[in-house]
C-alpha cells in the first residue's frame, strides 16, 4: 500500500492509514503480510568531472561502506578487489592506510557501541575488527548475513538475507530468532526498539527479540534502502526509488514525515551535535546536509560529490563529513563550515 505525501506530514492519520494495509504482528515462523518488490539500488552517476570541494584520498577500490571511530580517531572503508577494510587516520587522510583481509565482499559495516572497534555483516559470519591493532574475530552464523549492529545492552543483532534476524550473547551463541521479513537490509535502534528496513517489501519492522516475534511493520516508501536513528528516537529512511527522507517514530512504530528528496538518495548519515541527516544522491553526485530538528528537513548544505557516492559518515566530533566512491574514485573529506 502506498500513502502519496510529498511534504512532511505529523500525526495519526498517515500512520492509522499505514497501519490498516500492513503487518500488526507475527511469530518468527511467520511472515509479513507485505508485497515483495525488487529491492531498490542506488541510481547510476553520471561521470564527475568539475572541481570537488574538500580534498578527495584515493583508495584505488571501489567502496561500498564508510564508518567514523570517533574513540580511535580511525575512517574504516569497506572495499572490494580485493575484498577488505581500509583503516586511515581520519586527522589525516593522507597519512599509510591500513588493510585488514576479508574473506568476502563486506555487506556492511557498523560501529560497535561507543568505538573501538567495528562490526562486519559477511556471508555466514559477523566478523569484529579492532581498529587500533586491526585484529580481525570471528563469530559464525547460519546463514548470509546482511545486517549487523550492536545493541545498547551489548549484544550482537545479525540480520541475514533470509529474513531472519538472530541476537548473539557475548559468547556468541543464538539468544532469539525473529523471522517474518523477506530480507533484513539495515537494523537501528531508537528509543528502545529495534527496527529491521526490508528492502524487498520497503518496509520497516519492530523486532522483539524478547519474544522472537515481528511487531509491526510499516511500508517505508516506494523503495526504502538506508536507514538511521536520531537523538529524538526516530528512524530517517532513505527513500530511494520515492525520492523521499522519511521519518518514523520507532516506539510506537509510527510514520512522522515524508519530504521530497530528489536525486535517488541512497547513503545516510546523522550527527547529533548539528542536528544535520547527511543524504547523498546518486543520481546527481551530491551530497545534502538537512536539518532535522524541527517539524520538516530544511536544507542546510548541498555539495557536489565524487562519483557514485553510496555511503557516508560523519565525524561527530567536528562535523566534517566524508563521502565513499563506489567506483574508485576515492574518499572525499568535506569541512561543512561553523557548527552552531
Amino acid at each position: 500500500m502506498t500513502v502519496l505525501v510529498r511534504s512532511a506530514v505529523t500525526g495519526s492519520v498517515v500512520a492509522a492509514l499505514l497501519l490498516a494495509g500492513c503487518s500488526s504482528g507475527g511469530s518468527s515462523g511467520g511472515a509479513s503480510t507485505l508485497d515483495t518488490i525488487p529491492a531498490a539500488q542506488p541510481a547510476t552517476s553520471p561521470q564527475q568531472t568539475g572541481a570537488l570541494p574538500g580534498t578527495t584520498t584515493t583508495v584505488g577500490s571501489p567502496l561500498t561502506a564508510t564508518v567514523v571511530d570517533r574513540s580511535t580517531r580511525t575512517l574504516v572503508l569497506a572495499a572490494t578487489g580485493p575484498d577488505r577494510l581500509v583503516l586511515l587516520d581520519l586527522d589525516d587522510l593522507s597519512r599509510a592506510a591500513r588493510s585488514v583481509p576479508l574473506p568476502a565482499p563486506a555487506t556492511q559495516v557498523e560501529l560497535a557501541g561507543d568505538g573501538g572497534s567495528v562490526l562486519v555483516a559477511l556471508p555466514g559470519a559477523v566478523a569484529r575488527v579492532d581498529t587500533t591493532s586491526g585484529a580481525l574475530t570471528s563469530t559464525a552464523v547460519d546463514g548470509d548475513v546482511t545486517a549487523v549492529l550492536q545493541l545498547s545492552d551489548g549484544r550482537v543483532a545479525a540480520g541475514l538475507g533470509s529474513g531472519t534476524t538472530v541476537l548473539l550473547g557475548p559468547d556468541g551463541t543464538v539468544q532469539a530468532t525473529v523471522g517474518g521479513l523477506a530480507g533484513v537490509d539495515d537494523l537501528v535502534e531508537a528509543a528502545g526498539a529495534v527496527v529491521a528496513v526490508d528492502r524487498q517489501q520497503t518496509a520497516a519492522a519492530v523486532l522483539d527479540l524478547g519474544s522472537d516475534s515481528l511487531g509491526v511493520a510499516l511500508r517505508a516508501g516506494e523503495g526504502a534502502t538506508n536507514a538511521v536513528a536520531d537523538r529524538y528516537g526516530r528512524v530517517l529512511v532513505v527513500d530511494t526509488t520515492g525520492g523521499e527522507l522519511i521519518a518514523l517514530g520507532a516506539d510506537p512504530l509510527l510514520m512522522r514525515q515524508r519530504y521530497p528528496v530528489p536525486g535517488s538518495p541512497y547513503g545516510i548519515a546523522y550527527d547529533p551535535t548539528t542536528d544535520l541527516a547527511w543524504v547523498t544522491l546518486t543520481a546527481t553526485n551530491q551530497v545534502v546536509g538537512y536539518d532535522v530538528r524541527g517539524g520538516e528537513p530544511v536544507e542546510r548544505y548541498r555539495f557536489d560529490t565524487v562519483a557514485q557516492p553510496n555511503s557516508v559518515a560523519v565525524d561527530p566530533a567536528d562535523g566534517v563529513v566524508l563521502v565513499s566512491s563506489a567506483t574508485g574514485a576515492g574518499v572525499q573529506r568535506i569541512v561543512p563550515g561553523a557548527r552552531g
